[in-house]
């Protein structure tokens, strides 16, 4: 095993079927995150979404997808040679993953790509302990979605951030009061089709939590892109809080604590989760 993963895999507690595959997905971002550094992937677009928030902010649930906004609309990105820089990063670390874009259904802004790989193979190469490995089906896969929105909203801020491993590179990241900003658009504005998603709402209370503001402007940007708000109608706090307010009073609290638990070590942290607990904090967010 290669001694910059093994050093890596010290930062986990490793006892369980789920510690070896949130291990082996969180490295795997991370080999990813280099690649593209590698093809100069940061100049064209920055990062951003729970992933970011997980490895630069410190936010404490595990989070799937590695999602990226180019810096400006570019309908013609090509995002294929970045995806091959990522491909032969992870395989030079000795791990056995594809990395495929993923053919458009429909037309849509987002370009999406998936890195794919079968469980057992990949635990198998971090040395992972015979029981753990047979414990998984044969055929499993591990899968991670990453997505570039090649059409992004003005507005947007970014700052650059350093990771230390496997070695020193820099990545273009979404400033904290933009990260708030998109994800109170997500809290807004996502469809919800069968299910809300809690992570939306847990990281609502992350950012609260850390006295992060929401920089409105931006997340009036990207509301009138998604056709959820009029460039002549005014955004402020009172209107934002009513908006949450309305909302809040249409999600189920216990579908939202059910939804966010696999991602979560400490599930204690949804004890006090209620209609009345999240009226209540809502009243503390701050905008710039």
């Amino acid at each position: 095993m290669n001694r910059a993963i093994a050093n890596l895999l010290e930062n986990y507690d490793l006892k369980t079927q789920d510690d070896y595959e949130i291990a082996i997905k969180e490295i795997i971002h991370q080999l990813a995150l280099l690649g593209l550094w590698r093809s100069r992937f940061y100049e064209h677009a920055s990062f951003y979404g729970g992933t970011a928030l997980r490895i630069f902010y410190g936010l404490k649930r595990f989070s799937e997808d590695l999602d990226f906004s180019l810096l400006k609309k570019n309908d013609d990105f090509d995002i294929i040679p970045h995806l091959k820089a990522v491909e032969t990063e992870i395989e030079s670390y000795g791990f056995k993953f594809s990395v495929e874009k993923r053919d458009k259904v429909f037309d849509s802004q987002i370009e999406s790509a998936f890195i794919k790989g079968n469980t057992r193979i990949n635990l198998l190469c971090i040395n992972a302990q015979d029981n753990i490995v047979k414990g998984f089906d044969s055929d499993r896969k591990i899968k991670i979605k990453l997505e570039i929105d090649t059409d992004p909203p003005g507005g947007s801020e970014h700052e650059v951030k350093t990771l230390l491993y496997p070695i020193p590179f820099s990545i273009k990241v979404f400033t904290r009061p933009n990260l708030f900003a998109g994800k109170m658009h997500a809290v807004l504005c996502r469809q919800w089709k069968s299910r809300v998603k809690g992570r939306d709402f847990y990281d609502l209370v992350w950012y609260i939590g850390q006295k992060i503001p929401c920089r409105i402007e931006y997340l009036k940007e990207r509301m009138i892109q998604t056709g959820h708000w009029k460039r002549e109608d005014n955004l402020d706090k009172s209107i934002l809080l009513h908006l949450l307010q309305e909302k809040l009073k249409a999600v189920d609290i216990e579908q939202i604590k059910k939804d966010v638990q696999p991602f979560l070590k400490d599930k204690q942290e949804l004890d006090l989760w209620s209609r009345d607990f999240f009226l209540d904090i809502i009243e503390s967010i701050e905008i710039i």
